[in-house]
């Protein structure tokens, strides 16, 4: 396979070759404002590997065309490598069904989806939906829509002051019209990796359906739904060294066949009448329309991708440079870092005395280095840590120290600039 490592390379260069790896993603290569490009923006999007370009690439080349309802070769063909890739995710998430996995646009529209389908089922007046304060506001506003036209209401369990969700209080909101618990599995603003099994345990206690926005936890962690226990598991493909504009919605069978489609048109239906129609089975219920087809194999590339690296090494090398980097920047004076949880993926937020974020992240910029600055999308969190943004860091397994010391002399010019 063009892009991927083989098994005795990983063997030979104990667990992770980073500049082997480095190799496989061309944008690594460039230049910004004549300096080597030091990425460190990837809570926000990864990187693509060689062999996610190729897939897509080949796909336009020798197998475009629409697929389920073609019975050309091309059409054939393409429905062929469509379906492997659900095949692929089946496996990579663990999920019990092939049909459990609907193709979506991403991890908003699948949190939506959810949110207008499942709470049209479930909701009414009086009910609670409860969620975190260190929700992406993708798992916070759709939940406010539906509970807004449905009666339901939103209850919010707190964070302790290292980012971590305190538990006994999340238990105690807890109660029997709690219908629906959503929250992340690792934070986009602070790195927290939540307790996912034991939230669901505590959930089930009052029999409420769980979901679980995976965004940030695909590219770090290995994940198993069953394992975790939840109801529903949605993340990007373009955080997973894969395409944007795709992603993927693991649903409970029983829980996909009971709810209503989400939107209507060519594809999810069976039968179609001006009086009534009827619907697709699971998951085509849920894939209205054409769907993002090339998107979906570099999808599968790039979990082949990643799968080859291998998480027991992406999670080695990333605890290394999230460890690394955080004592290197909370040894600079007026840097304080916002996000302490035990237990954290490699994203590092902080903020430095006197400096906005912005100004942080524009100096940075001219150095090289992408970070990000802002609120994360996660504004209610900032209101809980006092700040209206962070400078973020968020790392991947071809990044390096070298990387890592690049940000810290960057930081410390930004500290000259303002001196």
């Amino acid at each position: 396979m063009n892009g991927l490592l083989s098994s005795s390379t990983q063997q030979k260069h104990s667990r992770l070759d980073v500049q082997r790896i480095r190799e496989d993603f061309p944008i690594l290569r460039r230049l910004v404002y004549g300096k080597p490009l030091v990425y460190l923006d990837n809570a926000a999007t990864t990187q693509k590997p060689r062999s996610v370009i190729e897939a897509m690439s080949s796909y336009y080349e020798h197998t475009n065309a629409n697929i389920h309802r073609g019975l050309h070769f091309l059409s054939e063909r393409a429905t062929e490598q469509y379906e492997a890739v659900r095949s692929k995710i089946t496996k990579f998430l663990n999920a019990g069904d092939r049909c459990e996995i609907v193709f979506t646009r991403g991890t908003t529209e699948s949190i939506n989806l959810v949110a207008s389908s499942l709470g049209r089922l479930l909701l009414k007046a009086g009910d609670e939906v409860v969620l975190t304060t260190m929700e992406h506001h993708s798992n916070i506003v759709p939940w406010q829509l539906i509970c807004s036209a449905t009666g339901a209401k939103i209850r919010v369990a707190p964070v302790n002051d290292d980012g971590e969700l305190c538990l006994d209080a999340f238990e105690r909101l807890l109660n029997p019209k709690t219908k629906i618990v959503a929250l992340t599995h690792v934070s986009n603003a602070l790195g927290t990796v939540n307790p996912v099994q034991q939230v669901v345990r505590m959930a089930k206690a009052v029999h409420a359906t769980v979901v679980v926005d995976g965004a940030q936890a695909v590219s770090h962690l290995a994940v198993d739904v069953q394992q975790l226990g939840c109801d529903f598991y949605a993340f990007s493909g373009h955080k997973l060294f894969g395409p944007t504009g795709v992603g993927v919605l693991w649903g409970r069978a029983e829980l996909l066949d009971a709810m209503p489609p989400y939107q209507g048109g060519g594809e999810m239906i069976r039968t179609v009448r001006f009086e009534s129609s009827t619907w697709a089975k699971i998951p085509h219920k849920f894939e209205a329309g054409t769907p993002p087809i090339a998107e979906v194999i570099g999808l599968g590339a790039a979990v082949d991708y990643v799968l080859h690296v291998g998480y027991a090494a992406i999670a080695e090398h990333e605890s290394a440079l999230r460890d690394g980097a955080t004592r290197t920047l909370s040894s600079i004076p007026g840097v304080r870092i916002i996000g302490n949880a035990h237990d954290k993926a490699a994203v590092i937020s902080f903020v430095l005395e006197g400096v906005h974020p912005h100004d942080i992240g524009t100096i940075l910029d001219r150095e090289g280095i992408a970070i990000r600055a802002g609120h994360h999308c996660a504004q209610p969190l900032m209101e809980r840590f006092g700040i209206a943004a962070t400078a973020r860091a968020s790392f991947a397994f071809y990044n390096t120290r070298a990387e890592v010391d690049a940000l810290a002399a960057g930081v410390q010019k930004v500290i000259e600039v303002f001196s």
